[in-house]
């Protein structure tokens, strides 16, 4: 290579948008070479993006100035680049002289395949791919049964989770203290939201602030949706705005059944690596695959505006079209009633939710449907069929998150429930069970 050129390793910002505590720019910066710090606005990815007021793509772009703005105090600047990643790394090679490239794993197909073909190319140009764990406490068969063999149940899981957890304490990489490694050069403006072909919704995202007293209290809290129970930062664990790790260690001595829920994350993640057909359109247990969807597009199109008559399902439905953003406990409704009260496709939903939440993962949503459906790994039996009335009366009996997004529940034009309870869930058991018992498994 050209002596013109500026030597530097690489760090890759993907699913890991901070400066602290990150695992992948810690080993970037420690490894010698000054740092280029690179972030691909992945068009493969943006580009199926029908909605243009994608509040992810804000979310990603606030990260990124706010990065900008820290790395400006070292006289360095991060490169943000739009295009394929193997048609920005191949224009990075022209312009650097490039030893090494760091970034964090990434677990879901597309992820997968895209880092072994940019390893494949680098590693013909004598440039080597370095990858860390860095958005899970545990990863692939870092947890697994006695046999080797991976779990499919969370509890049995969640032991041996904090077992491990016990025996390999949670560490640390202060690479916020390294910043001085960056590359030195005037920083490169950033694109607008506009130049990448997107628009902002203006709307305020949550905030990353651990928030103690909520934590200590999440146990009594968590399951009422009219509540500021949850800690909503499922989008800076998404995002990497945050560091799981920072937050469990929080969690550990605050709240147990907190910790469960990250837990939960890094069971689906580990899932999602051992049993990849999930996150290709697979149910988890083959014989759901036989399942005969009634699939009617008109109700499922009431599903999503949130006008099936069910307050509670609604409520649901027009919050999430409205934020970004669905309660975890609402989220197991209207995913039961999609898939249990109208027989839509369990698929049906994944997508809406895919293109709808905030905090959207694919480990977790595919997770958390197929739980819904029965089809997956540690579900709801297929005969759990939630109620939506008695939910109304467990998690919401003043009715207070229903009047917030569902104010006309109450005035003659609200619609009739698209399908009665008892009927849903006959016929629900029926099919269901007419699947089950040809296959001789009930």
């Amino acid at each position: 290579m050209s002596s013109t050129k500026s030597q530097v390793n690489i760090f890759w910002f993907r699913r890991d948008l901070r400066l602290q505590d990150n695992a992948g720019l810690f080993h970037a910066l420690k490894a010698g070479r000054p740092v280029l710090p690179v972030f691909i606005f992945d068009r493969e990815i943006l580009d199926k993006l029908d909605d243009k007021y994608d509040r992810r793509v804000e979310f990603i772009h606030a990260a990124l100035l706010e990065i900008q703005h820290k790395l400006e105090d070292v006289s360095a600047g991060i490169h943000i680049c739009q295009g394929t990643p193997i048609d920005v790394f191949t224009q990075l090679m022209q312009e650097y002289d490039i030893e090494k490239i760091f970034t964090n794993h990434d677990y879901e197909p597309y992820a997968i395949k895209r880092d072994l073909a940019i390893k494949e190319i680098m590693a013909m140009q004598g440039i080597s791919f370095h990858t860390f764990k860095d958005q899970v406490i545990f990863e692939k068969s870092e947890v697994e049964k006695d046999d080797g063999k991976p779990y499919t149940v969370f509890t049995p899981y969640s032991r041996k989770w904090k077992t491990t957890l016990e025996l390999n304490p949670l560490q640390h990489f202060p690479s916020q203290h390294l910043l001085d490694s960056f590359y030195r050069k005037p920083p490169r403006q950033i694109p607008s939201l506009q130049e990448i072909g997107f628009h902002a919704k203006g709307q305020a995202f949550p905030s990353a602030a651990f928030r103690d007293e909520l934590i200590k209290k999440y146990s009594e809290n968590r399951n009422f949706p009219s509540l500021p129970g949850t800690s909503r930062l499922g989008v800076h664990l998404r995002f990497g705005t945050i560091s799981i790790r920072e937050l469990a260690k929080k969690a550990i001595g605050l709240n147990e059944t907190f910790l469960n829920e990250l837990i939960w994350r890094d069971f689906y993640h580990m899932i999602l690596w051992h049993f990849p057909q999930v996150g290709e359109g697979k149910s988890f247990k083959p014989i759901y695959d036989l399942l005969q969807w009634r699939n009617n597009e008109t109700e499922f199109e009431q599903w999503c505006k949130g006008q099936t008559g069910y307050p509670i399902v609604d409520a649901g439905m027009r919050e999430l079209n409205e934020t970004g953003f669905m309660h975890n406990r609402v989220r197991m409704i209207t995913a039961s009633f999609l898939t249990k009260h109208l027989l839509i496709d369990w698929r049906w939903g994944e997508a809406y939710f895919a293109s709808k939440l905030l905090d959207f993962d694919l480990a977790a949503n595919n997770g958390g449907w197929q739980w819904a459906a029965g089809s997956g790994c540690d579900a709801a039996p297929y005969f759990r069929i939630f109620n939506p009335a008695l939910q109304t009366e467990k998690f919401d009996k003043q009715g207070l998150y229903i009047r917030q997004w569902v104010p006309d529940y109450q005035e003659l034009t609200y619609p009739q429930p698209i399908v009665q309870h008892e009927f849903a869930r006959k016929r629900c058991l029926e099919t269901y069970g007419a699947v089950l018992k040809s296959q001789s498994l009930v």
